[in-house]
């Protein structure tokens, strides 16, 4: 496996899994509790196992990609566009599905929290990459 794909995988998990941790459990649990959040008690062990896929394939997709630009804004062109993706998917579902009281705090606090996890990310991959050309 190629080792840019890696140490991005490694990077996108790491970031992720402690920031995630950080922000949902320790610093706002009771938070996440109130929007319905949480139904019993997290599963780090799945949660890990997620965002590793998550981080290989975002690793991945990313030597597919050409966005113009230098290494850093072609990295942050990339996770504003997948970040989007998960913003919709997780933020934007969560509220569609769930009975969230004061779902705009809940919007405002997840946006926040993808905007840090995949800011630190893009920042990362464009290291991780840097004089890298794309295979197409």
């Amino acid at each position: 496996m190629n080792k840019k794909i890696i140490l991005g995988t490694l990077a996108y998990t790491l970031v992720t899994f402690f920031i995630a941790i950080i922000w949902h459990i320790v610093l706002f649990e009771d938070t996440y509790i109130s929007f319905g959040y949480f139904k019993g008690e997290p599963n780090i062990s799945v949660g890990f196992l997620t965002i590793l896929i998550q981080g290989f394939v975002l690793t991945y997709l990313y030597n597919f990609v050409s966005f113009s630009g230098t290494n850093f804004v072609k990295s942050m062109k990339y996770v504003l566009t997948v970040g989007l993706f998960f913003w919709t998917s997780h933020v934007l579902a969560f509220v569609a599905k769930q009975n969230v009281e004061n779902g705009i705090s809940f919007i405002l606090m997840e946006t926040f929290y993808l905007l840090l996890q995949f800011g630190i990310y893009g920042a990362c991959i464009g290291l991780i990459y840097k004089n890298y050309k794309p295979k197409y």
